[in-house]
């Protein structure tokens, strides 16, 4: 197993790569290798930890970090950060290759002075890489009451005490709306990929 920095030339292979983690996962179809396409040319996008993980020489994971603000009770900013999409190829999923490609990048995160780290995910997964309700760290998510305890909005502070006497509000950055805000582009782009079918599972959000 090798863990690296992603290359130019590994961009369409790991764009295909969070296709075929991503499908029907959480809606029919996806679109986190859209947001992935787009996040590379964004100012937020932090290429310094954008890394694939090899397994005999063939790329199997990747993850992506990106800036992010918490909006502090007085109205002023804090620099935050997130991360995702996170995508290990279907063949290696439940096989703890995502948690050691996430604690790698998490650490290297921590290296560069990286404070706080917001995502929405599952705490049953990420609670293994340190992660906790964000609610119980002060942090509120923008698009649920505020005092709401998310179970999917979560946090980790890689400075300890960096949210010492903080509390605000989390906005997810808007690079990852960018297939709903531009959904031509998405389509076009999807259509580069081979076809795929999309299909409705319980559980899922409905096709945007």
């Amino acid at each position: 197993m090798n863990i690296r920095l992603e290359k130019p030339e590994d961009y369409r292979e790991v764009e295909n790569l969070t296709r075929e983690a991503f499908w029907n996962v959480y809606a029919p179809g996806c679109v986190e290798h859209y947001v992935l396409n787009q996040y590379r040319s964004n100012p937020d996008f932090i290429p310094e930890l954008d890394f694939v993980m090899e397994e005999d020489g063939k790329i199997i994971g990747h993850v992506m970090f990106s800036k992010a603000e918490i909006i502090k009770e007085d109205g002023s900013a804090l620099q935050a950060w997130t991360f995702g999409p996170i995508s290990i190829h279907p063949d290696y999923k439940r096989k703890g290759y995502g948690l050691k490609l996430l604690n790698y990048a998490l650490e290297k995160a921590r290296e560069m002075g990286v404070g706080i780290i917001c995502m929405e995910g599952n705490l049953e997964f990420y609670k293994h890489a340190g992660f906790v309700v964000a609610s119980s760290l002060g942090i509120h998510y923008h698009a649920e009451p505020k005092d709401a305890e998310v179970p999917y909005f979560l946090a980790q502070e890689l400075i300890p005490g960096y949210l010492n006497g903080i509390e605000g509000t989390y906005h997810t950055p808007k690079g990852y709306y960018v297939a709903f805000e531009n959904k031509d582009a998405f389509e076009a782009y999807e259509a580069t990929f081979p076809q795929k079918e999309k299909e409705q599972h319980e559980g899922q959000l409905r096709e945007q």
